[in-house]
């Protein structure tokens, strides 16, 4: 059996060897193999050569990202200065307490204690403290911590000395806790020209969402420019953030600094602003302002604009009511700064020379009389000034009734003959066709208060500006395709909340409705006479008129206005100047600009500001200007005037707007009259000034006016503003151009 089997096994075994000699590779075979080999090998080599040479960098980095944590440095803000160079807005330190998070977290109750002991020192509520250490997030109401956890939190503001200085000898007893100088924001002048230069305030978490390059810039807790110069020119006064890496370990700690590049300061902006002319605006403003409220007006808001009429460059720009800068600092609430909007208070918050659009009355016929005398009316011919003309079934009087007889335009400017203007948008009204023109009208008085730049912004380098309104035939077309359903409802149901307390009223409201329901598209006569004495629809801001009548004494020129004038570096090595910038021309001829002239300096010799300029040395400085008493339904009249000087010799033009102040001649001439004193130096004037006791509310220094006998330095020497930006030194001194030094 074993010898029957053999055969068979010698049998298998001899198949298996010929199987496994068909399986050896041959040569080919061999080759390949160790081409795989060696391709494979080579291929792991370059990998790791890869990975541990050109991609070194990026893995440390993303090693070092794990165990880091970058913060951003903020930059040193660039002061505002006035065009002398003294400062209007500048950094002032103050102690802040802070906490570590991450060290006050370490602690069993997580800082609990030595917050309750840190609110017995501060005298504030620990519950305050505590909230503001928390993170904030979606689900955290505020208040929190907007930062970064590696930055200190802030706890509380401008503390006092004495017990920041408890704290930090009592380090033991307030572990995690510190106390630091930071920057902040400083008005110098107070409210002076507060809206004007504008606030900061921190950025928010949604803008950082929103904008992925502003999270290289911030932290989330930074101040950035919210309104006014502040935020013109932010990025400029920011400067360069720096960064600083910090090595973080496994717990959160931080174990020191890795890398840091450092910030570089922002620029110092130099304005055109002069801050004594400032002050000066700011206080006769304020005057005014009582003296028309002693006078039985309820005048509730003002401005004034003084502007280099060559340049377009801002002096001074005032509003009031102001505000105090410093509800800002460490955050403002809402309720303040629902405050600050609130009509209850004034508005406070908003620029009336920048924002408030008013009816500009009389000081407005400077345009009519341009559109009339371009489009066929003589400068030479006479015009008969009645007390009132009857023009569309309604009679339209001159103020108080007066009547001057027959007189060229000259004197209607002078005396303020308002029923020749009437006369002058009637008859260019029937001109155009009337309230069915035909064809295409021309609207030659809408179209030269356009030219005149009244209806559109200025191009003011601060934001938030208004366009102000001219209304024409389009513009009363859509307005009343905007509100026909409204007014028609009414036509229907009346005014019942009205008729409760006013019978008389809310019938007339409602008989009002109803002519405006049927055909309120149409451009009336009564639209047309009452748009050539800039009343009606017309609204213009202060700014528009103060550019206007710059235009009118440089020759035709429209600047786009300018407050900031370039920019200086804090060491002094560098300087950039903003140049003006041309915006336009009048559409007038020399010969009328010529004529303009000459009436408006007649103005306040013999005209309706004669009695505000009464004394004033005008064979030294001519004032040429004119008053403007403007109304709307439901409020108090307004005064306004605009006026440049010298007549001879345009440098400054000068406006001024009491909000329900009264008359202009009245009330807003003599607040020109103190500004012009204040520039040149003049006495003022005997009666121009209430008592002492009455002054308390004008903001900036004590008012700097002596009797008549004792002469004044004038605000701008020579009555010309500096050209020449003012000089840093490499210590952060500032030295005024030549001849202008304090």
């Amino acid at each position: 059996m074993r010898g029957m089997r053999s055969p068979q096994r010698r049998h298998r075994r001899a198949a298996r060897a010929e199987a496994a000699a068909a399986r050896r590779p041959g040569r080919t075979g061999l080759l390949v193999t160790q081409v795989l080999v060696l391709t494979l090998f080579a291929t792991l080599l370059v990998r790791m050569w890869y990975l541990q040479v050109p991609m070194a960098d990026h893995f440390r980095s993303l090693a070092e990202a794990s165990h880091t944590q970058t913060l951003i440095v903020p930059a040193t803000r660039g002061q505002i200065l006035d065009a002398v160079g003294r400062p209007l807005v500048r950094n002032r330190t103050e102690l802040v307490v802070s906490a570590d998070y991450h060290a006050l977290m370490a602690q069993d109750d997580g800082g609990d204690a030595v917050l309750r002991r840190l609110a017995g020192v501060l005298d504030r509520p620990f519950e305050e403290l505590r909230q503001r250490t928390r993170l904030c997030g979606p689900d955290v109401p505020r208040p929190c911590w907007p930062g970064s956890p590696y930055q200190p939190i802030s706890l509380a503001e401008d503390v006092d000395p004495k017990v920041a200085l408890q704290i930090m000898e009592r380090r033991e007893e307030f572990p995690a806790i510190s106390a630091q100088q930071q920057a902040q924001r400083e008005h110098t002048r107070g409210s002076a020209a507060v809206q004007t230069l504008g606030y900061l305030s921190p950025i928010t978490a949604q803008e950082l969402e929103e904008r992925e390059n502003l999270r290289t810039q911030f932290t989330g807790v930074d101040q950035v420019g919210r309104d006014g110069l502040e935020a013109a020119y932010d990025e400029e006064l920011r400067g360069t953030a720096g960064r600083r890496r910090l090595g973080v370990d496994n717990m959160g700690n931080v174990t020191g600094v890795v890398h840091e590049s450092p910030s570089q300061p922002g620029m110092h902006l130099v304005t055109s602003l002069d801050r004594r002319v400032q002050d000066i605006v700011e206080e006769a403003l304020a005057r005014g302002v009582k003296r028309s409220r002693n006078e039985g007006n309820p005048a509730d808001a003002a401005a004034g604009v003084v502007m280099d009429v060559r340049t377009g460059r801002i002096v001074a720009m005032a509003s009031l009511p102001t505000y105090d800068p410093e509800v800002w600092d460490g955050g403002i609430d809402q309720e303040t700064y629902d405050g600050l909007l609130s009509e209850k208070a004034g508005e406070p918050l908003i620029s009336r020379a920048v924002q408030g659009q008013f009816p500009p009355g009389s000081t407005f016929k400077v345009s009519s009389l341009a559109a009339a005398a371009e489009n066929g009316y003589s400068l030479d011919a006479d015009y008969a000034c009645p007390s009132s003309i009857t023009v569309g079934g309604r009679s339209f009087q001159n103020f108080e009734g007066n009547a001057h007889g027959t007189l060229d335009l000259h004197r209607a400017i002078v005396v303020s003959c308002n029923t020749v203007f009437y006369k002058l948008g009637y008859d260019m009204w029937r001109k155009d066709g009337g309230i069915k023109p035909k064809g295409e009208p021309e609207d030659a008085m809408a179209a030269m208060a356009t030219g005149f730049g009244f209806g559109a912004p200025t191009g003011i380098d601060l934001p938030h500006e208004v366009p102000g309104r001219i209304p024409d035939r389009e513009w009363k077309r859509e307005y009343w395709e905007a509100g026909r359903e409204d007014a028609c409802a009414r036509a229907e149901n009346g005014y019942p909340e009205v008729a409760k307390d006013d019978p008389g009223h809310a019938d007339y409201l409602k008989r009002a409705a109803e002519e405006f329901c049927v055909d309120g598209y149409a451009w009336r006569a009564g639209d047309a006479v009452n748009f050539a004495i800039g009343q009606g629809d017309v609204l213009v801001t202060p700014l528009q008129l103060a550019r206007a009548y710059a235009a009118i004494a440089n020759g035709g020129t429209l600047w786009e206005p300018r407050v900031g004038k370039g920019f200086v570096s804090a060491d002094g090595k560098q300087t950039r100047e903003i140049p003006p910038v041309k915006a336009g021309e009048l559409p007038v001829s020399d010969a009328t600009l010529d004529y303009l002239r000459g009436a408006l300096t007649d103005v306040p010799k013999e005209g309706t500001a004669q009695g505000a300029f009464d004394g004033f040395p005008q064979d030294r400085v001519s004032i040429a200007g004119k008053t403007g008493t403007a109304t709307l339904l439901g409020r108090h009249e307004s005064a306004w005037f605009a006026s440049f000087a010298p007549a001879d010799d345009p440098r400054f033009a000068v406006v001024v707007l009491i909000s329900q102040g009264g008359t202009g001649g009245a009330m807003a001439a003599p607040v020109a009259r103190d500004i012009y004193d204040g520039i040149y130096g003049f006495p003022p004037k005997s009666d121009g000034a209430p008592p002492e006791s009455e002054r308390g509310d004008a903001p900036g220094e004590a008012d700097a006016r002596k009797p008549e006998d004792e002469p004044l330095a004038p605000a701008i020497p020579g009555g010309v503003p500096p050209a020449e930006l003012p000089t840093v030194r490499p210590d952060g001194t500032i030295v005024a151009p030549e001849g202008y030094a304090d």
